[in-house]
């Protein structure tokens, strides 16, 4: 064997178990449907027929900007989790941000098997990137705006890929996004936007974002007392309307409406 063969030999000995390790908590992304080096395209959700039966996903509004995504393999996991909302039964992941207390926590119940912070206390961009089960977990990092001060990367937009949908939470959003961000974020099913209108970003711009975005199903959440109607007025003829009587709602490849709907659950 000479020296190269023996060189590559030992580095693949070596980095095997590296690679393995890898594999159980990374995966490509299946919601990049377009390449990020095309900035200026508009994500949509995904046109091409589902086969019957796709397997479902329950989404609950528990309160405030705290959803509880339950997948088909039974993986409970809470966003923006304070504690508040969606703590019974215990959720498997909670994601949280820090703009205000009311969105994370310092203290999660160690049963709780992963807590994904929006933000990295040691500074920088969070990087999250989970596999859990049957749902794949990652974030895109944007700043936050408060007091006259801005903290770069320090929220996060999740995107939860699981039955073949995307589904993600704007988090505690306070400034537009630009094409970098649209370009990491790909394709959205589902979307959770807060529509408060003041805390966090604009109507203008909260809906701005959720007509690039043409997301299937919008789900408003982080509401406080700005009327509906000031964010559905904003959102243009071209989406529907549901306002459901309960707070769960169960998408699928097939089920998905066939024009973008704006669904208003019990509570919001």
């Amino acid at each position: 064997m000479n020296a190269f063969r023996l060189t590559a030999s030992l580095l693949t000995f070596l980095l095997a178990p590296l690679a393995a390790a890898w594999a159980q908590t990374e995966r490509p992304s299946t919601c990049l449907a377009m390449a990020q080096t095309l900035p200026d395209v508009i994500y949509a959700s995904l046109a091409i027929p589902a086969a019957a039966g796709a397997e479902a996903v329950d989404i609950t509004y528990a309160g405030h900007s705290t959803y509880i995504i339950e997948t088909p393999a039974g993986v409970t996991i809470a966003t923006d989790f304070s504690g508040a909302y969606g703590a019974s039964p215990l959720p498997r992941v909670v994601t949280m941000n820090k703009a205000h207390g009311t969105h994370f926590t310092h203290n999660p119940d160690p049963a709780i098997e992963h807590v994904l912070p929006g933000w990295n206390p040691d500074g920088g961009p969070a990087r999250h990137s989970l596999l859990v089960e049957d749902v794949y977990i990652r974030n895109v990092t944007t700043d936050i705006h408060r007091y006259g001060t801005m903290e770069p990367d320090a929220n996060s937009i999740f995107i939860f890929e699981v039955a073949g949908l995307c589904i993600g939470h704007l988090g505690h959003l306070h400034h537009r996004l630009d094409d970098s961000h649209y370009a990491a974020i790909g394709r959205l099913d589902v979307l959770m936007v807060p529509v408060d209108g003041g805390l966090t970003l604009s109507l203008d711009g909260m809906s701005e974002i959720a007509r690039r975005l043409s997301s299937s199903v919008i789900l408003p959440m982080h509401r406080h007392s700005t009327p509906l109607s000031a964010f559905t007025s904003r959102m243009g003829g071209g989406f529907e309307l549901d306002f459901r009587e309960g707070r769960t709602i169960t998408v699928a490849l097939d089920n998905l409406p066939r024009r973008p709907t704006i669904v208003i659950l019990d509570g919001v």
